[in-house]
C-alpha cells in the first residue's frame, strides 16, 4: 500500500515538474528580439495546418507572402483594430474587460474558450503555439504576448499580425489574402474590402471573404460603418476617386491613402 502511495505521489510530482519547464521555458525561449528586424519563418499555425492536412491525406501546401507596413493600405489596419482589438494601442498587450466579459459568456455556456484577445495575443499564438483552447496553452500565451509587448513596438506588432494572420484555409499574409480575393496588392485594398478582410478573422475558413456567409457579412458591414463615423472613410471622396480612375484620369490621392489614416494615436471607439 505504502509503495503505491509513493508511487502515485511521485508520479504527481514529476508531471507538477513537466508542466512547470514546459511553461516555464516561454519565459526564455523563443528569442523574439529576432523580430524586430527579422521577419519569422513558418509559423506554429502553418505547420499545425499542414500537418492537419498530412493527418487527412490532404495534398496541400501552404500560401504565405510578406509585405512591409509601409505597402499596406491603412484601411487594413484600421479595420482590423475595429474587428479584433479595438484597445491596441493602449494596452499592454492584454484587454482584461475584454477577457472578463468572454469569461462570462464561457461560463453561461459551460465551455471554456477564453475569448477576448488582443492583436498581441493572437500574434503569440499565431508564431509559437496552436488552435488548442486549454489552460495551459493560455497560459504560454500570457508569457508570450508580455514578452512580445516588450520587445517589440506596436508598429512592428501590427506589421507581424497582418503578416502572419490566416485568412482562408492555408492562406497566410494580407498580401496572400488581398491576391486571391480581390486580384490586386494589399496596398490597394479599398475600405469595403479591408472591412470584409477583418471579418473573416474570428475563424477565415469558416468565414471566408468570398464567402456566403450572412454573419460575415454583416459583421463587414458594421466594421465600414465604423470607419464612416471616425471619419476614417468619406465615402464621397471615395466616390469622387472611383469614377476618375473609371476615366482612366490618374490620381496620387488614389494611389497613395490619406497618411493620418494610419495615425497611431487615434483612440478608437468601441466595437
Amino acid at each position: 500500500m505504502r509503495n503505491w502511495k509513493k508511487i502515485i505521489l511521485w508520479s504527481v510530482l514529476a508531471l507538477f515538474a513537466f508542466f512547470v519547464i514546459d511553461i516555464g521555458r516561454y519565459f526564455f525561449y523563443p528569442n523574439i528580439s529576432k523580430l524586430q528586424k527579422n521577419r519569422p519563418g513558418k509559423t506554429a499555425f502553418m505547420e499545425y495546418r499542414e500537418d492537419t492536412w498530412q493527418a487527412k491525406g490532404i495534398k496541400k501546401k501552404i500560401s504565405a507572402s510578406w509585405v512591409p507596413l509601409s505597402q499596406i493600405s491603412p484601411y487594413v489596419m484600421k479595420a482590423v483594430i475595429i474587428a479584433e482589438d479595438d484597445k491596441f494601442w493602449s494596452h499592454e498587450g492584454f484587454d482584461f474587460e475584454a477577457m472578463q466579459k468572454a469569461l462570462e459568456k464561457d461560463i453561461k455556456k459551460k465551455k471554456f474558450k477564453v475569448g477576448g484577445s488582443t492583436i498581441s495575443q493572437q500574434l503569440a499564438k499565431n508564431l509559437y503555439l496552436t488552435p488548442a483552447k486549454n489552460p495551459i496553452r493560455k497560459v504560454k500565451e500570457a508569457i508570450l504576448t508580455s514578452r512580445i509587448e516588450r520587445q517589440l513596438s506596436k508598429r512592428r506588432i501590427m506589421e507581424l499580425y497582418l503578416n502572419v494572420a490566416e485568412w482562408g484555409d492555408g492562406l497566410f499574409g494580407v498580401r496572400t489574402a488581398a491576391l486571391q480575393y480581390y486580384g490586386k496588392s494589399a496596398r490597394d485594398l479599398s475600405a469595403r474590402e479591408a472591412a470584409t478582410l477583418a471579418a473573416a478573422l474570428p475563424n477565415p475558413r469558416r468565414f471566408r471573404p468570398n464567402g456566403r456567409s450572412r454573419y460575415a457579412a454583416n459583421r463587414a458591414e458594421r466594421i465600414y460603418q465604423i470607419m464612416v463615423r471616425r471619419g476614417i472613410v468619406i465615402e464621397e471622396y471615395d466616390e469622387v476617386i472611383h469614377e476618375e480612375d473609371k476615366d482612366g484620369e490618374k490620381n496620387e490621392a488614389a494611389e497613395k491613402p490619406v497618411t493620418d489614416l494610419s495615425d497611431s494615436n487615434t483612440m478608437p471607439e468601441s466595437f
